[in-house]
């Protein structure tokens, strides 16, 4: 929404949430208090705090006083009952619906920007139809950003999409948008289109992740090397070169929940199969990051017990402080288990957010080894017997190999789960080395 702010000076907008604590938050002046870490938002939000955004908890006025209404609640995975596991939970979309029925006065557009099931449109209109007087229209306008780059992603999107069946109201979310981005690049469909292309685009960028990730592990047995396969693969236009880099696997908060949803769909459906294909998208990322912490304890001599490992990286991308659905979190929890002494280093992820994710497992078994928060890349790899890089943070790839084996225990390896690191020089400094996709001897 600062984006929309910035470009249209002539809206008023407000951000409203039930959390005055996130709300003071955004409220605060000093970029380090923000809520979420993002390249470039603390300068948009310079712009457009106080000017024609804000923020606030009073959602009964917001609403009352708006003409349009942006849904941006969260729609978590179900964790009990009917479809748990890979349903959507549509609680705090109902909650959201209810109060707008409560609280808008007179015509209002509801705008769904959530990731959404598909239909959903068809829950809203049921309880804002409860809403006495009033008149709704519904539109689903799902976002395409991607964190670490999201404020880029805004301002030159690839494609604005806007769904809806009320000609008036697509035309007027459209000529929003219309004031920074090309006609060529709004798409206007029907709203189930919409809903469904989101979940459709997210689980297409997890197969591509999760298919060169297969290949990756090709290389490695076979002697070919990914980057080159990729760059040979990537070159074919009806292919194209985005998302064919290989890595631990997805994670972030949408593509593991849009699979899932995405299967939820399919059974519901009856189609078994194009369920089971889905399932193998989600269950080729799960081996991606048990491979490695599998070939990291083989290795180190089959056992982590009174061994050090650095952990660099532990957010799911670089540029961003999340860590939801982190590759990192499932690769550490079985280092740890495994007893493994882990020192992480992240420049954005702090020790609450690890601890609360690494105390237990996903099945709240307490993980048996013992980590704490590095400062440094160079404190992380005192004594350390590995070096694990786990995201994709610019500074890791300019790290001085010569000075960080001085300071680790020998026989050590360096493990890098990115390709973003010069394993050369780690090489010409006695270190051992292992690159994801890259065959032949290390």
């Amino acid at each position: 929404m600062a984006v929309m702010a910035d470009f249209c000076p002539g809206l008023d907008i407000q951000v409203v949430d039930v959390d005055q604590k996130r709300i003071d938050a955004w409220n605060n002046l000093e970029a380090e208090c923000l809520p979420v870490y993002e390249p470039g938002l603390q300068e948009v939000l310079d712009r457009v705090r106080g000017r024609n955004l804000s923020f606030s908890t009073d959602v009964a006025t917001a609403i009352q006083r708006a003409d349009m209404v942006f849904l941006t609640v969260n729609t978590p995975t179900k964790h009990r009952g009917h479809g748990a596991g890979a349903a959507a939970d549509l609680t705090f979309v109902e909650q959201a619906a209810r109060q707008i029925a409560t609280s808008a006065c007179g015509s209002t557009i509801v705008v769904e920007r959530s990731t959404l099931p598909v239909r959903t449109a068809d829950v809203l209109r049921k309880i804002l139809s409860q809403g006495c007087g009033n008149h709704f229209e519904i539109l689903s306008n799902p976002e395409f950003m991607a964190e670490g780059t999201a404020i880029d992603d805004l301002c030159n999107p690839d494609r604005v999409l806007v769904g809806g069946a009320c000609g008036q109201a697509v035309a007027e979310l459209t000529g929003i948008y219309a004031n920074w981005v090309h006609p060529s690049r709004i798409i206007t469909t029907n709203l189930w289109s919409a809903e469904l292309a989101k979940l459709t685009a997210n689980a297409f960028l997890a197969q591509r992740i999760s298919s060169i990730n297969s290949i990756a592990g090709l290389c490695e047995a076979s002697g070919a090397d990914v980057e080159e396969v990729s760059h040979a693969i990537g070159s074919d236009r009806r292919i194209g070169s985005e998302f064919l880099r290989p890595g631990p696997g997805f994670g972030g908060s949408c593509f593991r929940k849009d699979i899932l949803n995405l299967i939820y769909l399919a059974d519901h459906y009856g189609l078994y199969e194009v369920a089971s294909y889905w399932r193998a998208v989600l269950e080729l990322n799960a081996w991606s990051q048990r491979r490695i912490s599998q070939m990291i304890v083989q290795a180190l001599f089959g056992t982590l017990r009174d061994k050090r490992i650095a952990v660099l990286g532990f957010a799911f991308k670089a540029d961003t402080n999340d860590t939801r659905e982190s590759p990192a979190i499932a690769i550490c929890r079985d280092l740890l288990h495994d007893g493994a002494t882990l020192r992480i280093h992240d420049p954005r992820v702090s020790f609450a957010d690890m601890e609360a994710l690494l105390v237990v497992d996903a099945d709240g078994v307490p993980t048996a080894g013992w980590f704490e928060r590095a400062e440094s890349v160079f404190s992380a790899c005192d004594d350390a017997d590995a070096v694990l890089i786990l995201t994709d943070w610019a500074q890791y790839r300019e790290l001085d190999w010569a000075a960080l084996a001085s300071r680790m225990r020998r026989p050590a390896w360096v493990f890098d789960a990115r390709r973003g690191t010069n394993l050369a020089e780690a090489e010409a400094h006695g270190l051992e080395t292992w690159q994801i996709g890259r065959g032949g001897p290390h």
